[in-house]
């Protein structure tokens, strides 16, 4: 099947505490505020992004993932996308334009999630003095030293991986292109897709959740390892817990660093990772033993990291059992090794 998509365009998730996500965002992690509306919502981009924004920050009761939005690979890329959509029983909403885009159709999923598609949307132009001396750069490298370069991709939570990985492949056209099995038991806890190159732009984990719609964390890339160190050594100066990392996944081969923003969501910033054209992959099992998320397999994955958003209202979250994510004495995930995007 045609994929349609071209790649993840921008994310928008809610915060309860709008204020202090967005000065995070803007003093520790160095993306920068483009517009703002009255109630608060906020458009931030990362330097290298070629489109206007890439977060949107809106006000909300607990952390969630508003929308997810991808850019397709044409004009009738965007009418073929939408009308296998509504094919599957799904009607969406047409917007003839919206802030920083054009014509888009906006849909939620058999899962709860929440996906805007649009093919019309302006390149970046950057302010004078932001301009960038190579031609290719949307605006000029961030003086920021945990600034990362742009958005990455999404991971989601969904209480069938396999279902809805099969789900977003058939009708859009996402490559599989890994799944994580337990060991021992016909589960699947983990799956990889993507629009192109990369190893994936959009994760799925395994909810055990009533909740629909959640998602696991927001990412961004950082054009080096160095870069990613650098980023753990501010982050943590300025008081930001370390949750998860540095490390490598075996999944993907990326580095990773996982922390939380002042309003729940969980970040993750990463570099490195394969790149893959073959037009027919065929989707490999992992296990954890295999070191689908740590591809040293010398360390477990803290319990923390199986907490989705927005949180489930009926299990206590790891800080709330008293334990604080990124330290030596969390709990240890029954799941030690599973892969995680």
């Amino acid at each position: 099947m045609t994929n349609t998509l071209a790649h993840l365009a921008h994310l928008e998730i809610a915060s309860p505490d709008v204020e202090g996500s967005v000065a995070f965002f803007e003093k520790n992690f160095g993306l920068r505020a483009v517009s703002r509306d009255d109630d608060g919502t906020t458009y931030l981009r990362c330097w290298g992004d070629y489109y206007p924004y890439s977060l949107i920050v809106t006000p909300g009761d607990e952390p969630a993932l508003v929308n997810m939005a991808w850019r397709t690979g044409s004009a009738d890329a965007l009418e073929e996308a939408a009308a296998r959509v509504q094919a599957k029983g799904i009607e969406g909403t047409w917007y003839d334009k919206r802030q920083g885009h054009g014509r888009s159709f906006q849909f939620t999923g058999p899962y709860g999630h929440t996906m805007e598609l649009y093919w019309d949307v302006p390149k970046h132009s950057a302010p004078a003095e932001l301009a960038s001396i190579f031609p290719d750069r949307p605006e000029k490298r961030s003086s920021h030293s945990a600034a990362p370069r742009f958005l990455d991709h999404v991971t989601i939570a969904s209480p069938d991986v396999k279902g809805f990985a099969a789900w977003y492949s058939e009708v859009l056209g996402f490559r599989i292109m890994a799944y994580t099995d337990i060991e021992h038991a016909d589960i699947t806890v983990f799956s990889v897709l993507t629009t192109n190159e990369k190893s994936h732009d959009l994760g799925v984990v395994l909810d055990s959740s009533t909740r629909g719609g959640r998602v696991n964390h927001i990412a961004f890339w950082t054009d080096s390892i160095q870069e990613l160190l650098v980023a753990a050594d501010v982050l943590m100066e300025n008081g930001t817990h370390i949750e998860y990392g540095p490390s490598i996944h075996g999944i993907g081969e990326q580095s990773f660093l996982y922390f939380r923003e002042p309003g729940g969501m969980r970040i993750e910033l990463n570099t490195h990772g394969y790149r893959n054209y073959v037009p027919d992959w065929q989707a490999n099992t992992w296990t954890p033993a295999l070191g689908s998320n740590s591809i040293y397999r010398n360390s477990a994955m803290p319990m923390s990291m199986t907490e989705c958003f927005p949180p489930d209202a009926g299990k206590p979250s790891a800080t709330e059992e008293g334990v604080v994510p990124g330290t030596e004495d969390e709990l240890v995930n029954p799941y030690a090794r599973e892969g995680r995007g």
